[in-house]
C-alpha cells in the first residue's frame, strides 16, 4: 500500500489488503472491496458475513468478467484501480469528513460502495440493506467491567472531574465544537446529588479540549457518553484516557457492564475498552 495522507483504521487496512489479494495484480474493481470486507470477518463485518448469505464463488466470477482498460493509481493501493473504485474511495473520504472523523474506516467505504450501486446486479436488495444497516451506521457496544483492564496511557494530558465552576465553560465548549443536544445532556449531568460523573481534559493552558461522562444520557445507569475531543487534539490518546477514567470509576463503583450507545468509531471502543458489538436481530 502506498503512503496516504489519510489515517486508516487497522480493520480497513486489512480489508484493502484482502481486496488487493483478490485482484491478483489486475485492476481493482468495486466487487474486490466487498470481497475484502467479507474476508475480514471481524466486528460488524463478521455479522454481515453471517447474515448476508453471500456466495463467494459468484462474487469472484463477477470480479473476473472483462472490463475496460481504463485505470488509475490510488494512494490506498499498490495495484491500479478502476475509475469506479477511485470514485468510491473519494466518496468514503467525504463521509469521513462529513462525520467530523479523522480515521477512514470500513463503514465509510461500504457506504460509498453500496450507494454507488455498482454491485446492484450481483447483490440482492436484502444484502444491500444488511450491509448498510449493520456496517455503515453507529452501533451499540458493551464491555464487561469486572474483566476490564485499561491499556497503558499514551497521553499525559490533565484529566479531572468536572466541578461546578467548569459547568458553563464546558457547556460553551460543547456547543461550539459538537452540538446543543450534547450540551443539554451535560448540563443535566451536573444536577446530581453524588459526584458529577463528568470528566474533562485540559491542555497546558488549562483550556478544555475534551470531555466524557457516564450515567448522564437520559440518566441511564451504566450508559457511557457522550464523549468528545476537539479535532486538532485527536489521535493523541486523549479520548482513550477519558474513556478509561470513566470505566475505571464505574468498575470501582461496582457496575457489571457499560453500554456504549450509538458509537461511531467502533474499532476505537473495541481496542480501548474490549467492547463487543451488540448484535442486531
Amino acid at each position: 500500500m502506498q503512503v496516504s495522507t489519510h489515517r486508516l483504521t487497522d480493520r480497513l487496512k486489512r480489508v484493502l489488503t484482502f481486496a488487493e489479494e483478490e485482484g491478483q495484480g489486475k485492476v481493482l474493481q468495486p466487487v474486490h472491496l466487498l470481497i475484502g470486507s467479507l474476508r475480514e470477518k471481524s466486528g460488524v463485518l463478521g455479522e454481515i458475513l453471517l447474515k448476508g448469505d453471500f456466495d463467494f464463488l459468484s462474487l469472484r466470477e463477477f470480479a473476473g468478467q472483462p472490463i475496460g482498460q481504463t485505470s488509475t493509481s490510488n494512494d490506498f493501493f499498490q495495484s491500479r484501480v478502476s475509475p469506479k473504485v477511485n470514485a468510491i474511495m473519494e466518496q468514503a473520504i467525504e463521509y469521513m469528513n462529513r462525520y467530523n472523523q479523522i480515521h477512514l474506516n470500513e463503514g465509510h467505504v461500504l457506504k460509498a460502495l453500496i450507494l454507488s450501486k455498482q454491485l446492484d446486479s450481483i447483490l440482492t436488495s436484502k444484502q444491500n440493506e444488511i450491509i448498510l444497516s449493520h456496517g455503515t451506521t453507529s452501533r451499540d457496544l458493551i464491555t464487561h467491567l469486572p474483566s476490564y483492564t485499561p491499556p497503558e496511557k499514551t497521553s499525559f494530558i490533565d484529566i479531572k472531574r468536572a466541578e461546578a465552576t467548569d459547568k458553563q465553560p464546558l457547556i460553551d465548549f460543547i456547543k461550539k465544537n459538537f452540538s446543543n443536544e450534547w450540551a443539554e445532556t451535560i448540563e443535566k449531568g451536573f444536577n446530581v446529588n453524588t459526584q458529577v460523573p463528568i470528566f474533562i481534559a485540559l491542555n497546558d493552558q488549562q483550556d478544555i479540549i475534551g470531555f466524557a461522562c457516564y450515567d448522564t444520557y437520559k440518566k441511564k445507569k451504566g450508559y457511557y457518553g457522550p464523549m468528545g475531543v476537539i479535532q486538532t487534539e485527536r489521535a493523541n490518546g486523549i479520548g482513550s484516557n477519558l474513556v478509561c477514567t470513566c470505566l475505571m470509576e464505574m468498575k470501582e463503583i461496582g457496575y457489571e457492564y457499560v453500554v456504549f450507545g450509538g458509537a461511531g468509531p467502533i474499532e476505537f471502543y473495541e481496542k480501548i475498552c474490549n467492547a463487543v458489538v451488540i448484535p442486531k436481530y
